[in-house]
Protein backbone atom coordinates (compact mmCIF):
# COMPACT_ATOMS: atom_id res chain seq x y z
CA UNK A 1 0.00 0.00 0.00
CA UNK A 2 0.94 3.28 -0.74
CA UNK A 3 2.50 5.52 1.70
CA UNK A 4 0.54 9.21 2.24
CA UNK A 5 2.80 11.64 4.64
CA UNK A 6 1.39 14.69 5.55
CA UNK A 7 3.59 17.59 5.01
CA UNK A 8 0.76 20.37 5.35
CA UNK A 9 -1.07 20.15 7.64
CA UNK A 10 -4.54 22.49 7.49
CA UNK A 11 -2.93 25.97 6.65
CA UNK A 12 -6.09 28.24 6.72
CA UNK A 13 -7.33 30.90 5.47
CA UNK A 14 -10.83 32.84 6.22
CA UNK A 15 -12.08 36.01 4.75
CA UNK A 16 -14.89 37.55 4.94
CA UNK A 17 -16.64 40.85 2.54
CA UNK A 18 -16.66 41.31 -1.06
CA UNK A 19 -15.41 38.91 -3.57
CA UNK A 20 -15.97 37.38 -6.93
CA UNK A 21 -16.07 33.38 -6.50
CA UNK A 22 -15.73 32.50 -10.08
CA UNK A 23 -12.82 34.62 -10.14
CA UNK A 24 -11.60 33.01 -6.81
CA UNK A 25 -11.78 29.77 -8.70
CA UNK A 26 -10.13 30.90 -11.88
CA UNK A 27 -7.24 31.88 -9.18
CA UNK A 28 -6.61 28.46 -7.58
CA UNK A 29 -7.16 26.21 -11.08
CA UNK A 30 -4.85 28.55 -12.74
CA UNK A 31 -2.12 28.39 -10.37
CA UNK A 32 -2.11 24.38 -10.37
CA UNK A 33 -2.69 24.63 -14.86
CA UNK A 34 0.56 27.41 -14.44
CA UNK A 35 2.49 24.45 -12.24
CA UNK A 36 1.69 21.74 -14.23
CA UNK A 37 -0.60 20.01 -11.52
CA UNK A 38 -3.19 17.52 -12.98
CA UNK A 39 -6.76 18.53 -11.59
CA UNK A 40 -9.13 16.56 -9.60
CA UNK A 41 -12.24 18.58 -8.23
CA UNK A 42 -13.77 15.64 -5.58
CA UNK A 43 -16.69 17.41 -4.42
CA UNK A 44 -18.95 20.87 -5.77
CA UNK A 45 -21.74 21.29 -4.57
CA UNK A 46 -23.79 24.51 -3.69
CA UNK A 47 -27.17 25.21 -1.88
CA UNK A 48 -29.38 27.50 -1.78
CA UNK A 49 -30.44 29.13 1.53
CA UNK A 50 -32.55 31.79 2.52
CA UNK A 51 -29.32 33.30 4.40
CA UNK A 52 -27.85 32.76 0.89
CA UNK A 53 -25.57 30.84 -1.19
CA UNK A 54 -23.63 27.51 0.55
CA UNK A 55 -20.86 26.78 -1.75
CA UNK A 56 -18.23 23.40 -0.86
CA UNK A 57 -15.53 22.39 -3.27
CA UNK A 58 -12.75 19.83 -2.52
CA UNK A 59 -9.75 19.73 -4.72
CA UNK A 60 -7.21 17.34 -5.05
CA UNK A 61 -5.04 17.90 -7.60
CA UNK A 62 -1.88 16.09 -8.16
CA UNK A 63 1.53 15.87 -9.53
CA UNK A 64 3.38 12.39 -9.98
CA UNK A 65 6.97 14.07 -9.26
CA UNK A 66 8.96 10.87 -10.24
CA UNK A 67 8.10 7.17 -11.04
CA UNK A 68 8.02 6.54 -7.22
CA UNK A 69 6.35 9.66 -5.91
CA UNK A 70 3.42 11.90 -6.29
CA UNK A 71 2.63 14.82 -4.03
CA UNK A 72 -0.99 16.25 -3.74
CA UNK A 73 -2.36 19.46 -2.27
CA UNK A 74 -6.23 18.80 -0.92
CA UNK A 75 -7.97 22.16 -1.18
CA UNK A 76 -11.53 22.62 0.76
CA UNK A 77 -13.34 25.54 -0.01
CA UNK A 78 -16.12 26.87 1.82
CA UNK A 79 -18.17 29.59 1.09
CA UNK A 80 -21.03 30.77 3.40
CA UNK A 81 -24.20 32.99 3.25
CA UNK A 82 -23.41 34.22 -0.13
CA UNK A 83 -25.06 37.08 -1.76
CA UNK A 84 -25.16 38.93 -5.17
CA UNK A 85 -24.27 42.45 -4.63
CA UNK A 86 -23.70 45.53 -6.64
CA UNK A 87 -20.76 47.57 -5.76
CA UNK A 88 -19.66 50.95 -7.67
CA UNK A 89 -16.36 51.07 -8.81
CA UNK A 90 -15.18 54.25 -10.50
CA UNK A 91 -18.53 55.33 -11.88
CA UNK A 92 -19.88 51.90 -13.29
CA UNK A 93 -21.99 49.10 -11.14
CA UNK A 94 -19.82 46.20 -10.63
CA UNK A 95 -21.46 42.87 -9.82
CA UNK A 96 -20.00 40.81 -6.69
CA UNK A 97 -20.21 38.42 -4.18
CA UNK A 98 -20.31 38.99 -0.12
CA UNK A 99 -19.90 36.69 2.34
CA UNK A 100 -17.59 34.00 4.41
CA UNK A 101 -14.71 32.36 2.75
CA UNK A 102 -12.84 29.50 4.59
CA UNK A 103 -10.11 27.37 2.48
CA UNK A 104 -8.06 24.88 3.85
CA UNK A 105 -4.92 23.56 2.64
CA UNK A 106 -2.97 20.09 2.98
CA UNK A 107 -0.56 18.84 1.28
CA UNK A 108 0.66 15.09 0.50
CA UNK A 109 3.59 13.32 -0.58
CA UNK A 110 3.00 9.95 -1.68
CA UNK A 111 5.12 6.90 -2.56
CA UNK A 112 4.93 4.06 -4.17
CA UNK A 113 2.31 5.69 -6.76
CA UNK A 114 1.93 3.01 -8.96
CA UNK A 115 1.67 0.07 -6.53
CA UNK A 116 4.25 -1.87 -7.62
CA UNK A 117 5.96 -2.45 -4.23
CA UNK A 118 3.03 -3.64 -1.99
CA UNK A 119 2.38 -7.23 -3.43
CA UNK A 120 4.90 -8.96 -1.49
CA UNK A 121 6.21 -8.53 2.28
CA UNK A 122 9.94 -8.66 1.07
CA UNK A 123 9.26 -6.27 -1.11
CA UNK A 124 7.73 -3.45 1.05
CA UNK A 125 10.50 -3.98 3.29
CA UNK A 126 12.92 -3.05 0.81
CA UNK A 127 11.03 -0.41 -0.40
CA UNK A 128 10.34 1.16 3.56
CA UNK A 129 14.05 0.58 4.11
CA UNK A 130 15.61 2.23 0.70
CA UNK A 131 12.93 5.19 1.47
CA UNK A 132 14.02 5.78 4.63
CA UNK A 133 17.84 5.31 4.45
CA UNK A 134 19.21 6.04 0.84
CA UNK A 135 16.48 8.03 -1.05
CA UNK A 136 15.94 10.20 2.35
CA UNK A 137 17.47 13.55 0.58
CA UNK A 138 14.95 12.89 -2.25
CA UNK A 139 12.11 13.30 -0.04
CA UNK A 140 13.36 15.99 2.05
CA UNK A 141 13.47 17.76 -1.84
CA UNK A 142 10.25 16.95 -2.05
CA UNK A 143 8.63 18.14 1.11
CA UNK A 144 10.03 21.70 0.33
CA UNK A 145 8.99 21.46 -2.87
CA UNK A 146 5.64 20.76 -1.77
CA UNK A 147 5.66 23.53 1.00
CA UNK A 148 6.88 26.04 -1.48
CA UNK A 149 3.66 25.10 -3.84
CA UNK A 150 1.25 25.48 -0.89
CA UNK A 151 2.88 29.09 0.63
CA UNK A 152 2.59 30.04 -3.30
CA UNK A 153 -1.10 29.20 -3.89
CA UNK A 154 -2.11 30.34 -0.30
CA UNK A 155 -0.25 34.15 -1.23
CA UNK A 156 -2.06 33.98 -4.25
CA UNK A 157 -5.55 33.32 -2.82
CA UNK A 158 -4.85 35.59 -0.12
CA UNK A 159 -3.92 38.99 -1.90
CA UNK A 160 -6.68 38.21 -4.38
CA UNK A 161 -8.96 38.34 -1.80
CA UNK A 162 -7.79 41.21 0.07
CA UNK A 163 -7.54 43.31 -2.74
CA UNK A 164 -11.07 43.52 -2.70
CA UNK A 165 -10.85 45.55 0.68
CA UNK A 166 -8.92 47.94 -0.76
CA UNK A 167 -10.81 48.21 -4.16
CA UNK A 168 -14.31 48.01 -3.41
CA UNK A 169 -14.53 49.17 0.30
CA UNK A 170 -14.16 52.24 1.55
Amino acid sequence: MAEKTLVVDHLKLSYEGLFNSAELYNVVSSFFFEKGWDWVETMNQELVTSQGKQIRLILEPYKSSTDFYKLIIRVHLNMNNIKDVEVEHEGKAVRLNQGAVLITFDGFVVSDRKHMWKDKPWMWFIMIVSQKYFFRSHFEKLETWLRSDVEDLHGRVKRYLHSFRYNYQS
